[in-house]
């Protein structure tokens, strides 16, 4: 088994139930960067080895056409984590999804067992990748030590229910109460090279509201928003997608990188200007989206 790429768009990360099959077979035609079967939360104490073996068949049988597949476990210490990674790690999942994680331990310990699975069934150390979803005050206080506590890691996600449960206050339509939460967590993401992904909006009649929080988190620097129904994917990916102005501005930087490697420069300038390393990777990632989204085409950059 192949690696999957770390580094990918993660604009929307729509989650499953385990215990859904009709959604599982369908689940890639509504476009979403990534799917999240949910083993955890979703599923109760009598369906978890049903949705588990669920999940497993699924992953086996189904041609997702290349959409990056996440599966949320049970936690390690629980009678389900340990059954829950060593299925998904035979199955073929990409990445596997930590709930409730604390501490660089919880992180650690995952990745131990997961090395024990891919070592005993064969397979190539460091295939599996895992994300962390941080959900309780302790995670937030110690996301910069989660974050950097595996090299499999490709990003960590807020869970503001169970967050705002132990803050012991209500989720708002501002938005304040996340606030130290999301700059936390997306600073601990940025300072370990990793993905930041905002939480679930639950309402999906109220786009409006919806819309606001994508425009929110993407001014905080997040790489995308959790969904829980295909009709979110379309109005979060046009809050990721990169303006008419921002596009016009990156193929201009693109076009000095060319010219300068034409010349056999390391210098790029434009417009008489030197065009340092922070604009080169803010014009990278502006054409990533925009090809992601289909505003361009592979075409337009000749």
């Amino acid at each position: 088994m192949a690696k999957f790429p770390k580094e990918r768009l993660r604009r929307s990360m729509m989650f499953i139930p385990g215990n859904a099959p009709g959604m599982m077979r369908d689940a890639y035609i509504y476009g979403a960067d990534s799917l999240m079967f949910d083993l955890e939360d979703s599923v109760s104490l009598l369906e978890k080895d049903t949705a588990r073996m669920l999940v497993h068949t699924a992953l086996k049988t189904i041609d997702y056409r290349g959409t990056e597949l996440v599966v949320r476990v049970n936690p390690l210490d629980t009678a389900f984590g340990q059954q829950d990674i060593e299925a998904m790690v035979t199955a073929g999942i990409h990445v596997i999804r930590m709930p409730k994680t604390e501490t660089a331990q919880d992180v650690r310990d995952t990745d131990a067992y997961i090395a024990e699975m891919e070592k005993k069934h064969g397979l190539e150390a460091g295939s599996t990748l895992m994300m962390a979803a941080i959900e309780s005050p302790e995670g937030v206080y110690n996301a910069f030590d989660i974050a950097k506590a595996s090299e499999r890691l490709i990003g960590i996600a807020l869970g503001a229910e169970d967050y705002c449960a132990a803050m012991k206050c209500r989720r708002t339509k501002e938005g304040t109460e996340l606030t130290l939460a999301r700059q936390t967590i997306v600073m601990a993401a940025r300072a370990a090279g990793i993905d930041a992904l905002d939480t679930v909006f639950s309402d999906v009649n109220d786009e409006a509201q919806l819309v606001y929080e994508a425009n929110l988190v993407k001014a905080l620097g997040f790489d995308g928003k959790s969904v829980i129904n295909p009709r979110q994917i379309a109005p979060v990916h046009a809050v990721f997608a990169p303006t008419e102005k921002e596009i016009e501005n990156a193929k201009r930087v693109i076009a000095a990188i060319k010219e300068a490697e034409s010349r056999g420069s390391g210098v790029i300038s434009m417009n008489g200007k030197m065009v340092d390393r922070p604009i080169v990777l803010r014009a990278e990632r502006t054409i990533e989206l925009a090809l992601a989204s289909g505003i361009i085409r592979e075409s337009d950059l000749a």
